[in-house]
């Protein structure tokens, strides 16, 4: 009997133990659950917002008229409030600036993850994170100040503020974003498929774009995503570089994009007027949660 008393003591301070860790695991998973459902239900909360605010005055005013229509005079006696040359600036700048940043920033993400030396790796890596901690606004003076002049002296243009010049900008901004991401993808793929690469006879390069690249897909696409999306919703240093007409987009004319459509306006807007740009907004939250589908829906096919 002396001798079970420790066993059974023991016995207790498992189970207790058990039951505590038990409780502990209870109370984190309640935790993240709260945490999804808080994400959840903001981006429902934020779909339902946008859906209530913007969806009226589309209404009102027709879709077709609103989509495809090409003249936006809010303010006119005859009133009119269409976007296509808004929605076209927006889609020719993005995708311009994905067309200039990606190359450039996987480039730079393989540069920095297999090739430079370890001291230019930790500078590499420092400036990348100093140019994604940089304020909108900076960007905006530096292409006010810099990159227009420059672009009107190089094309013999009047004036610089033009699609280009927002395509040169935003393809500097998303540039963090897809270096970063795509270095830690890279970094990630593991080093039998490099070594088993290199001792079947290629060269670093042959390794890096048939092998690595291939393998860090995934990772590289969703820091493509990411950059889509920091185009898409950029206003500040759009606003300072793009001339802000309402035009059918050209390379080197003036436009206006959605973004920055909203942020013009929404001061002095009302009625009708305020609704529209409610609806822009709408629309831009559409085009954005369909391009985030179809990427992942690409992501999802190249991964099976």
């Amino acid at each position: 009997m002396i001798l079970e008393l420790p066993k059974q003591a023991q016995r207790e301070e498992i189970y207790k133990s058990r039951r505590n860790k038990k409780a502990v695991e209870t109370v984190f998973e309640i935790i993240f659950i709260l945490c999804a459902l808080v994400a959840v239900i903001s981006v429902v909360i934020i779909t339902a917002y946008m859906i209530f605010s913007g969806g009226p005055a589309i209404g009102k005013i027709g879709v077709k008229e609103f989509l495809f229509g090409e003249v936006w005079a809010p303010t006119a006696a005859d009133p009119q409030f269409g976007i296509l040359s808004m929605i076209l600036a927006s889609i020719y700048g993005t995708f311009g600036a994905i067309l200039l940043g990606v190359p450039i920033g996987l480039l730079t993400s393989v540069f920095i993850a297999e090739i430079a030396p370890k001291k230019m790796r930790g500078a590499l890596r420092a400036a990348v994170e100093l140019l994604a901690g940089i304020p909108s606004v900076i960007y905006g003076l530096i292409g006010m100040i810099v990159v227009v002049p420059l672009v009107a002296k190089i094309f013999g243009l009047a004036l610089g503020m033009c699609l280009f010049s927002a395509i040169l900008i935003l393809a500097v901004m998303v540039l963090p974003t897809i270096v970063n991401i795509s270095e830690t993808s890279l970094k990630a793929v593991p080093r039998e498929l490099t070594e088993a690469s290199l001792a079947l006879g290629a060269t670093q390069v042959q390794t890096i774009f048939k092998v690595q690249i291939p393998a860090a897909r995934s990772g590289i696409m969703t820091g493509v995503v990411l950059g889509i999306g920091r185009a898409v919703g950029e206003t500040m240093a759009v606003i300072m570089v793009a001339g802000n007409v309402v035009n059918r987009p050209e390379l080197f004319g003036s436009v206006r994009l959605m973004t920055t459509g909203i942020v013009q306006e929404m001061s002095y807007s009302s009625g009708l007027h305020r609704e529209a740009l409610f609806a822009i907004g709408l629309v831009l939250f559409v085009f954005i949660m369909v391009l985030n589908l179809i990427l992942n829906a690409v992501l999802k096919k190249g991964a099976e």
